[in-house]
């Protein structure tokens, strides 16, 4: 497996377990006893998987101008 094909592996499983994690503190929060850092925790879940579907798209954009040199 090439470093390239590595790299788009680990950051889409690192997305898909950003978001669950999102759900998890989600769902903490909106059970009984559920707490406000349940919440922060949900949300900066979240705001991560966005951030690295952003980081994701810039990084198969550069790799496909990089192939085409």
């Amino acid at each position: 497996m090439s470093l390239k094909a590595f790299h788009l592996v680990f950051v889409t499983a690192a997305i898909a377990m950003s978001f669950g994690c999102s759900v998890w503190g989600l769902k903490n929060y909106w059970s009984p006893g559920g707490a406000g850092q349940d919440l922060a925790f949900g949300a900066g879940a979240f705001a991560t998987a966005l951030a690295l579907i952003v980081y994701e798209r810039l990084f198969v954009k550069k790799i496909k101008q990089m192939e085409g040199i």
